[in-house]
């Protein structure tokens, strides 16, 4: 059973569609250029504050967490391996599984600059009183949400 829709509810989500993605590339630059002074993308930077705020974590905890591929997780704590941030440790329940965790050197660093991070993303996001984003920080979670539990449009619904 669909739901019928007017124009008016097609221009009003594509008008939301591009107003969030323009939303979020605008505050994702921000904090773009907060990583990268310390020589992090966006992605490398989300794993390690992940492992800073939860600890060791599976590989694959890790990957669901900051919403990466199985291959790009791999990549990544590659990368900052080689960097020194991170590194694997064996599962002692599980021979095939990995846990990523920061070395000293990771958490001194995400230690350091999540503070930075967080008032990279506070002057992003002045434009809202703190009553504007509670409302925003709930909306968009509703959203998420409804998105979320709903299945695409099958080729011939759409």
């Amino acid at each position: 059973m669909s739901v019928q829709t007017t124009d008016n509810d097609q221009a009003l989500a594509l008008k939301l569609w591009v107003v969030l993605a323009r939303a979020q590339v605008a505050i994702s630059g921000h904090a773009a250029a907060q990583v990268a002074r310390h020589g992090l993308t966006l992605t490398e930077f989300a794993i390690l504050e992940a492992l800073f705020h939860k600890g060791p974590m599976l590989l694959g905890e890790v990957q669901r967490r900051i919403l990466v591929s199985s291959g790009g997780i791999t990549y990544l704590v590659d990368r900052l391996e080689r960097k020194g941030l991170v590194e694997r440790r064996e599962c002692p329940e599980d021979r095939r599984a990995r846990y990523a965790a920061l070395t000293p050197a990771g958490e001194a660093l995400i230690a350091q600059i999540f503070p930075e991070h967080a008032r990279a993303l506070e002057h992003a996001l002045a434009g809202l009183d703190d009553e504007d984003k509670e409302t925003a920080a709930r909306l968009l979670r509703a959203l998420g949400r409804h998105a979320a539990e709903t299945r695409p449009l099958a080729p011939d619904e759409g």
